[in-house]
């Protein structure tokens, strides 16, 4: 055990513990017993809040563990993190105005809300809140693992049950102040969780390199490292710089990563909570600025294989376990104060986001499974009650997914959750511009990309020497698609993104169907929304959320638009 180090550790997690239970009284409602209020924090949030609440929602272990645990083991393939959230931002600054002003309107609480408006079909809002919920599940498996791995690293690491014990004891911790306390519990602690991560990111970056030789001394050397040939393979592990069969695969996953983040229903949660249009366009400038972070988060990988770091075997696995690389940097190169203050930021890090995860599966569950189907004449007090309980059970499935999946790099679970979500870009987000397409078509296109999609991540080995095991990565060769026993570019190793080639196949689907279920006369259902909701700013219909921001700023004066049919 690393007592210094688990001792900061053990205070500071106490500390937002403790904040995430007394949420509640922070910007206290009249009561919690309503979706507006424990799913989305009353709807109120201000510019400031906004920006830390949806900067730790979208900013994760992904980034604090995972992409640097890509880059130590692959190279530069890992650096498709920067492309993706530099894109993503102008791609989908207007989308989001348009369902935070329908759902304002509307009082939609999830993307699968404003499905069943706009296609009148409850089949399909049901698929994309299984989708949503199945989606967050590894990604809520990847905080965790993070945690995981900081606790592994402090000396927790012991085998068969106590091995997966560091995951379980966060489950608890966070299911039971998430139960209790509702978006606001995130909210609040991701103050003290950016303040700690761009000091020790800050402080890292800057200081590590001069106990090392510079940064060109640690490119150096990682181009050394990575290009020795692995005993098992007898190839290069990776490279600083792309190969030419990974190129097409590198811009894939940057762009089907960038379309896919505000699709996760987490995303559109830090949104729905804003308080308005103004604040989510100035927190679509002002968010890059964590872009700027993951970049220097990712050279830590760098740092970790210039400096011979070796990651932690797993007491439970028996494996290697690289989400441990930078916990171990951090260890081998500071003080063991400022160690445990890292591992704080790396595990808080993970907890917020999480809760927001978890609260957002719940509140799909609640609106679009439970209330939808099993008890339609539910009350607000009911569907809040029914959402605390989901969230439970959400974490309890991401604590399995991590323990029978175990992929190679915890990123992969990120990934894998992207092929997933992505299947319902042609139903939430086209939609939020045209309804052209047909309901069944958006039902078919979902069926086959998402058939496709599952298959194909199955066949991809956990182990590609031996080619055993399945869900082993998100990246396949181009010479391996099958259509039907087609193969049209056999031999061709070029890899490409699964989830882009399942959203082209399902996009295909619902544009060739679409016209031809017109001719057959198929009901399109009644659209519920007008032209007029996508550019409102006013309260939603129910009037329970709204009325002012929620730290202290005015509410956007509403905008009358005409209503017109789309």
């Amino acid at each position: 055990m690393q007592w210094t180090e688990f001792g900061v550790f053990t205070a500071l997690f106490v500390l937002v513990s403790v904040l995430g239970f007394v949420a509640t009284r922070w910007r206290r409602a009249a009561s919690m017993d309503h979706l507006d209020e424990w799913g989305l924090g009353g709807r109120r949030f201000g510019s400031w809040i906004t920006w830390f609440l949806v900067g730790g929602d979208l900013y994760t272990a992904y980034t604090f563990v995972a992409v640097p645990a890509l880059v130590f083991g692959a190279g530069a393939m890992g650096f498709f993190a920067l492309p993706y959230t530099v894109v993503l931002y102008p791609l989908v600054l207007l989308p989001l105005l348009r369902m935070w002003s329908v759902s304002k309107v509307h009082g939609y609480v999830t993307p699968a809300d404003y499905v069943r408006g706009r296609y009148d079909s409850a089949l399909l809002a049901t698929l994309v809140a299984v989708t949503g919920i199945v989606a967050t599940m590894p990604y809520i498996a990847l905080q965790l693992a993070g945690l995981g791995a900081v606790l592994r690293t402090m000396g927790l690491n012991g085998g068969g049950i106590a091995g997966h014990a560091p995951l379980f004891v966060a489950f608890l911790v966070l299911a039971l102040y998430t139960y209790h306390s509702g978006l606001r519990a995130p909210a609040l602690i991701a103050f003290v969780k950016d303040l700690l991560i761009y000091v020790v990111i800050l402080v890292a970056v800057f200081y590590l390199p001069t106990r090392i030789g510079g940064w060109g001394s640690i490119i150096d050397e990682s181009a050394a490292v990575l290009s020795r040939p692995d005993p098992r393979t007898g190839q290069a592990s990776g490279s600083v710089l792309l190969g030419e069969h990974n190129q097409l695969q590198y811009a894939t996953l940057a762009l089907g990563s960038a379309l896919a983040l505000f699709l996760y229903p987490h995303s559109l949660t830090g949104i729905l909570a804003s308080s308005g249009r103004g604040v989510i366009r100035r927190n679509m400038i002002a968010l890059p600025a964590y872009s700027f972070l993951l970049g220097m988060l990712a050279l830590l990988g760098y740092a970790a294989l210039a400096t011979g770091v070796e990651p932690i075997v797993n007491g439970a696995t028996g494996e290697p376990d690289s989400n441990t690389i930078v916990p171990v940097l951090f260890d081998r190169m500071f003080a063991d104060w400022f160690a445990g203050l890292a591992y704080a930021a790396i595990g808080i890090g993970a907890l917020v986001p999480a809760a927001i995860m978890s609260i957002a599966a719940a509140n799909l569950w609640t609106r679009n499974i439970y209330k939808e189907h099993l008890r339609p004449r539910a009350s607000a007090a009911d569907e809040a009650r029914q959402a605390r309980l989901a969230s439970l059970v959400v974490k309890f499935g991401a604590v399995l997914s991590i323990v029978f999946i175990d992929p190679q790099f915890s990123i992969d679970m990120q990934l894998i959750g992207g092929v997933i979500i992505l299947q319902t870009l042609p139903a939430v987000a086209v939609g939020l511009y045209t309804r052209w397409l047909h309901r069944w078509a958006l039902v078919a296109g979902w069926t086959v990309g998402m058939a496709w999609g599952l298959w194909q991540l199955y066949l991809i080995p956990k182990d590609p020497v031996t080619g055993r095991g399945h869900f082993g990565g998100s990246a396949m060769r181009l010479g391996d698609f099958n259509l039907f026993g087609w193969q049209p570019l056999p031999d061709v190793p070029t890899q490409i993104y699964v989830g882009a080639v399942a959203l082209v196949m399902n996009l295909l689907v619902a544009v060739l169907l679409t016209p031809l279920l017109g001719r057959l006369g198929l009901s399109r259902g009644t659209d519920h929304t007008r032209q007029g909701d996508y550019l409102a700013t006013g309260r939603p219909a129910s009037g329970h959320a709204g009325g002012g921001t929620a730290d202290g700023g005015p509410e956007e004066p509403e905008r009358r638009t005409p209503s017109t049919r789309t």
